[in-house]
């Protein structure tokens, strides 16, 4: 069986250098020579114990690479088919809006005060608010995760501000984010921040765990269900998702396509 097996081999080797053949009949009959007599393989990979682990490290190599150009290639799909189908986040009658009201550029995120990856959206949302000034504007929306056991309560702390002064809930969100670290501490630091920023501290006991703040948190939960947006932060632009803690230049790439595609005027 084993010399059947290398004159296989060997026989597969001349037909592919000096004619034309099935591959497809050969891969058969190798499949059938090994099935026969399995030690077959692993004689041949104890006898060249060096070159199979080269050959499987190329190959794993060379699996990446097609992998990282399949991901890439699918990337580039879904962000084409995003202009196609826009999402339609809900903008509320009582919406806080940064930036400008009523501007061109609508940028909505999903957010966890807790996590590290949304302090680099804060500083992105900062950037673009600069840098599209007048021509933007930005609505934050709540998507606290389970494992973060701090950033429910001060999603909530946020929206009993915000109830008061959404100057002042702005001020808050700024101040946690900034000081994102201390927010292991608790209310002990959720408190400070809300007098840090003049927050009516009797109006914050009476609402962070009201109905309509609960419901308001959870609308926001469930929005951000619908889009798939199952980490944070989580944006959409225009109906165009972004799922991370992308740079600003990520969103000026989605601003020209919106322009290019006559989707936006500024």
């Amino acid at each position: 069986m084993r010399k059947q097996f290398f004159t296989l081999l060997s026989a597969t080797l001349l037909l592919f250098t000096f004619g034309c053949t099935s591959e497809k009949d050969l891969a058969d009959k190798i499949k059938k020579v090994i099935k026969e007599d399995p030690s077959i393989l692993a004689e041949a990979i104890k006898s060249n114990p060096l070159a199979v682990m080269e050959a499987l490290q190329e190959a794993s190599q060379s699996a990446k690479q097609e992998m990282a150009k399949k991901r890439l290639e699918d990337e580039k799909k879904k962000f084409e088919d995003s202009f196609a189908n826009p999402l339609k986040p809900e903008i509320r009658k009582d919406e806080s809006i940064r930036g400008t009201k009523g501007a061109p550029l609508v940028l909505v995120e999903y957010s966890d005060f807790e996590c590290p990856f949304c302090t680099r959206g804060f500083n992105t949302v900062n950037s673009l608010l600069k840098k599209y000034e007048g021509k933007i504007q930005f609505v934050y929306k709540h998507l606290p995760l389970s494992f973060h056991r701090n950033a429910k309560i001060a999603s909530q702390y946020y929206e009993a501000i915000r109830l008061e002064s959404p100057e002042k809930a702005f001020k808050f969100h700024d101040y946690i984010f900034e000081n994102q670290k201390k927010l292991a501490m608790g209310e002990k630091f959720l408190k400070k921040a809300a007098k840090s920023v003049g927050a009516d501290m009797k109006n914050i006991e009476k609402n962070k765990n009201s109905e309509s703040v609960l419901k308001r948190i959870d609308q926001d939960m469930k929005e951000a269900a619908k889009f798939g947006m199952q980490g944070t932060p989580g944006f959409i632009l225009n109906g165009i998702p972004v799922k991370g803690a992308y740079p600003p230049e990520h969103f000026d790439k989605i601003v020209d396509k919106l322009k290019e595609k006559g989707m936006v005027k500024l």
